[in-house]
């Protein structure tokens, strides 16, 4: 009830002469009061005190609480209802995911595809006005989740994701492909696809490259991340003694992707590990930002009058307690 602020302030350093008023209104009552002299107290000792006598500073108590409130609203309490009108750009993202079994190497922390995962869930996070989809890839691909701005739906959906859901294989183009038909119909100033993968293109009927030119007629930007240790990543495989580790080579057409992400004004980046994954990420993050444009209008709402009132109601209530209940006879 108080509000958010007070429009003339300076008026509160009243309430510490509260105080002083109570006690020189208490001295001048005290003077008035009839006292009568008596040569013994023991006729008077065990008469009970009346509710008059417990509550006879009731009227001053009164008095005191409505010029407090008197003086609050004289300081004039105000409530401040705030709104924003944000007008933005629109970006347009499409997360394009590897999820073939080259995926599940554990050079990265529990595995490629998990880290890429958690990775894409924290990037969702930080975004608050882009529409983002899924699509997701090994030997053919399909668009997990289309371009939503349901971020709660869109990261069930991004849990959901294993390796296994699709044949085998890694085609990059066809991946390139289906993302290009999330994002062309889009009306969104900024368009893009970051796409992930740790392997060649070498299932599907359409070539990066062809996939990258027609990505570039319609505007969208690429980029591509390579996912892979240096050299070779351990790799679990499945024996008649249970799952071993074995190391493999890591086998990133890196040429390929870097001219994808060329063609499209985006850019390459390579990731080794769980820490340069997520620093590529929040480069992306950066270089993708929405642009927006605040206007703040700010409303302030009177509350003086419910003070006002208030003590307005207080000081009759004590003037008329004063005059009835506690009504001193002169």
């Amino acid at each position: 009830m108080v509000g958010d602020r007070f429009a003339n302030p300076e008026f509160l350093w009243l309430l510490l002469l509260i105080p002083i008023v109570g006690y020189y209104w208490w001295k001048y009552e005290h003077k008035h009061i009839l006292n009568l002299q008596f040569s013994s107290h023991r006729l008077t000792t065990h008469i009970p005190h009346t509710w008059r006598e417990r509550f006879f500073r009731t009227p001053l108590v009164l008095r005191l609480l409505a010029l407090t409130l008197f003086i609050i609203a004289l300081a004039r309490p105000q409530s401040i209802s705030s709104k924003e009108l944000i007008s933005t750009e629109g970006i347009d993202i499409v997360l394009v995911l590897d999820i073939s079994g080259s995926m599940l190497a554990e050079d990265f922390t529990p595995n490629r595809l998990e880290a890429a995962k958690q990775v894409a869930e924290d990037f969702i996070d930080g975004r608050s006005n882009d529409r983002i989809g899924l699509v997701i890839f090994s030997g053919e691909s399909f668009t997990q989740c289309p371009l939503t701005i349901d971020y709660p739906v869109l990261k069930s959906l991004l849990h959901e994701v294993k390796n296994g859901m699709i044949v085998d294989g890694t085609a990059i183009g066809l991946a390139i492909a289906n993302g290009v038909n999330r994002l062309k119909d889009s009306k969104a100033k900024s368009k893009v696809m970051i796409l992930l993968t740790d392997g060649v293109n070498n299932r599907g009927e359409i070539d990066p490259l062809t996939a990258a030119r027609i990505a570039a007629t319609y505007g969208i930007r690429i980029y591509t991340v390579g996912v892979g240790a240096q050299g070779e990543a351990p790799y679990p495989v499945q024996t008649p003694f249970g799952i071993r580790r074995q190391m493999v080579p890591v086998d990133i057409d890196e040429k390929v992707l870097t001219e994808v992400a060329s063609l499209t004004g985006g850019k390459y980046y390579r990731a080794t590990d769980n820490r340069t994954l997520k620093a590529i990420y929040r480069e992306i993050d950066k270089l993708e930002r929405t642009k927006m444009e605040v206007t703040a209008y700010r409303k302030y709402s009177e509350l003086y009058r419910s003070w006002l009132l208030l003590g307005i109601v207080v000081f009759l209530i004590e003037v008329v307690t004063r005059v009835t209940l506690f009504r001193q006879l002169p």
